[in-house]
């Protein structure tokens, strides 16, 4: 997109890509809810702004890279692919169907995804491995990767994080969604972070801490971001689960569960009285 786009537009972008969301998991009844709502602004300050693609040809050479290393997340990868035109928006109301291509999590074959991704903790070794083959290709091309908090509770991120720094990988722009919760509950309880930023600055990584709900500061950080050199990138984003619905918001009761009808009947109406 050429150009910043307007916040309002933005706003409204993310206020549908919620929607879709709510909409195909009730109709799956089973998935991610908690987690695919807190990562919604992060994904449209993304591809609605930042990030290059064409839809008509998603395999083009000079495409940048997203890898969803948090792939219970994907029915706002999803939401926003359909937004976009990889696929008809018709196809979002198979998810989790026999036969699907939208799978539970994200699956290659499916326009606009490069990677299966659901076990957690590889998505940025393989962000580090697309970041040296454009480098050797000396191809421009930006890799971008989005873990969970809880995600880094997994080893594999920080043998990842290592390599990166060691290769001066500055093409690769990682994202934490930091929305304080896992699986087991609070990050904080379960195996604390903090102090994050830290431990990615002890590492050789470029910081940037922002609030992952403000589109200002997401394009910002976007922008900030492609800007670093010698070093990769990392955007510590501190996000709420569940975010734009009240009674979802900070539920981690809703981290693998549907909304039911009643409740999505509930959702809608606060969204779409926005």
């Amino acid at each position: 997109m050429a150009g910043r786009p307007e916040i309002k537009t933005l706003k409204n972008i993310a206020r549908e890509i919620r929607i879709e969301i709510l909409k195909m998991l009730t109709c799956a009844g089973s998935g991610h809810t908690g987690g695919s709502l807190s990562i919604v602004e992060l994904l449209v300050g993304l591809y609605f702004y930042k990030f290059r693609c064409d839809p008509k040809r998603p395999l083009c050479h000079t495409r940048d890279i997203f890898i969803l290393s948090k792939g219970h997340a994907c029915p706002a990868l999803y939401a926003v692919l359909a937004h976009m035109n990889f696929f008809d928006k018709k196809e979002l109301c198979t998810l989790r169907k026999v036969g699907t291509r939208l799978q539970g999590h994200p699956q290659r074959g499916l326009p606009g995804v490069e990677i299966s991704s659901g076990s957690l903790g590889q998505g940025l070794s393989i962000a580090n491995g697309y970041a040296l083959g454009a480098r050797i290709d000396k191809d421009k091309k930006r890799i971008y990767c989005l873990m969970g908090d809880g995600e880094l509770d997994e080893g594999q991120i920080w043998e990842a994080v290592l390599t990166g720094a060691h290769y001066k990988l500055d093409n690769v722009c990682g994202i934490v969604d930091y929305n304080k919760f896992q699986i087991d509950g609070k990050v904080e309880d379960t195996k604390a972070l903090e102090p994050l930023k830290e431990k990615w600055e002890a590492f050789n990584w470029e910081v940037l801490e922002i609030d992952g709900h403000d589109l200002k500061e997401v394009m910002d950080a976007y922008d900030r971001a492609e800007t670093i050199k010698g070093k990769p990138v990392v955007i510590l984003a501190h996000t709420t689960k569940g975010k734009g619905v009240s009674f979802l918001e900070n539920q981690n009761r809703y981290h693998g569960v549907a909304p039911t009808k009643e409740e999505l009947d509930r959702a809608l109406k606060e969204l779409e009285g926005e």
